[in-house]
Order: C-alpha cells, then sequence, then structure tokens
C-alpha cells in the first residue's frame, strides 16, 4: 500500500503568510520587530500596573495579553500594508495590483488603454458606476484619460464615470489610498443595472481588441499579500 502523505498541520499555512509578509515588511521597514516589541510590552505593563493598583494584577495580565496581542496585530497590519504598496509603488501596473484586492461585487479590467510610454488607464465597474484608475505621467495620462472618457460615455449611458489618477501629486491617490478612495464613491446603480453595464463595456473591450501589457505587477492573478485588515 502506498504511503500516506503526512498532513500539514491545521494553521501552518496560516503562520507561513504571516510570516512571508513580516519577511518582506522587515525589508523596508526595519525597526518593526522592535516597535512591535514595544507595542507589546507597553500595553501589556499598562494592565498590569493597572491591576497592581486595584489588586488584581494575574487577572489584568492575563487580559492585557490577549489585549497586546491585538495591538500588535492592527499595528503590524498597517505596516505590513504600507510595506507592501511601497514595493510595488511606481512600477508600471501597481495600481491594479491593488485594486485587485477589491471585495467580491467589483470588476476590474486591467490596461484597458496603454502608451508605448507605460501610462495606463485600468477600469474599475460597480454600484458607483464606472471608475477609469489612469498611472504614469501626469500630462500623458490626463491625456488618455480624457479619451477613454469619451469612448466609455457613447455606451454606458447614466452610469457615472470618475477619473483617479495614482500618484502623490496634488489632487493625486496614493497607491495605498486607492481602494478605499474607490470604495467611498457614492453608490448609483443597482444589481440589474450593473449587469447591463458589464455587458456593453464588455463589448466595448471586445472592438477595441488586445492591447500590449506592460511589464510589471498587472497579471490579474497578482495580489498583494494578505495581512490583518486594520
Amino acid at each position: 500500500m502506498a504511503e500516506k502523505k503526512p498532513k500539514k498541520p491545521r494553521g501552518s499555512g496560516r503562520i507561513s503568510q504571516i510570516r512571508q509578509a513580516y519577511t518582506m515588511a522587515r525589508q523596508t521597514d526595519t525597526r518593526l520587530g522592535w516597535i512591535l516589541l514595544g507595542w507589546f510590552l507597553g500595553v501589556l505593563a499598562v494592565f498590569v500596573l493597572v491591576g497592581l493598583l486595584v489588586g488584581h494584577p494575574v487577572y489584568l495580565g492575563v487580559i492585557g495579553l490577549s489585549t497586546a496581542a491585538l495591538a500588535v496585530t492592527f499595528i503590524f497590519g498597517r505596516r505590513a500594508e504600507r510595506a507592501a504598496y511601497g514595493s510595488i509603488e511606481g512600477q508600471p501596473g501597481a495600481a491594479v495590483a491593488a485594486l485587485n484586492t477589491l471585495r467580491k461585487g467589483w470588476e476590474v479590467t486591467p490596461a484597458i488603454a496603454v502608451t508605448r510610454n507605460q501610462d495606463v488607464v485600468h477600469r474599475v465597474v460597480g454600484k458607483c458606476g464606472v471608475v477609469l484608475v489612469g498611472e504614469g505621467s501626469p500630462t500623458r495620462v490626463q491625456h488618455l484619460l480624457a479619451g477613454e472618457r469619451k469612448r466609455h460615455a457613447r455606451v454606458v449611458g447614466e452610469a457615472p464615470i470618475t477619473e483617479i489618477v495614482v500618484g502623490r501629486d496634488e489632487g493625486q491617490v496614493t497607491l495605498q489610498k486607492l481602494t478605499r478612495e474607490v470604495m467611498r464613491l457614492p453608490r448609483a446603480l443597482t444589481g440589474a443595472q450593473i449587469t447591463e453595464l458589464d455587458h456593453r463595456l464588455r463589448a466595448l473591450t471586445a472592438q477595441q481588441g488586445a492591447l500590449p501589457i506592460p511589464k510589471g505587477p498587472l497579471p490579474k492573478n497578482v495580489k498583494l499579500p494578505k495581512i490583518p485588515k486594520a
């Protein structure tokens, strides 16, 4: 009889993900370990001190352990998220890697328009309507977005079209805040309207034909590392 493969301990995959996220974050945040340790000891010390003052150091110490662990998880999640975005910021296609972390209900189509200089426009469809996300040279991207807005306006009807430029200049949205900016847009469409809009946009994309995809984190399967949500 063939030997059965040993089963992996439950939770080992989660531990591996956390280890990978920590290793990646340490590359850009060298003080991460000390910061997390400081938060853990600081929160625990506060609970123990309060416990000594009220006469229940053990009880509050146990509560302090769980609270300190939650605080470390929160801080680690925020700093790991920042490191994940920082590692791809400025690369062609970084925006679509961030957009692919949107929850169910959003349809992301990468690189619906690309220039030779790797300026790119991506499309997001959801209850807010159509969102055109541009990344690249601000001047060239604005022209690219204007052309895409005009092209989409012919088929989307009354669905809202929003333009977002990714970057750190005035009027732009940073990569780290991109998904939040999209999700905060006012809802304007129902489920049936989104389905109809999606069909129209698929036909529009088919008419346009395939576009050259620039090098970088553009493939749709590429996602930012899964990290604890803040």
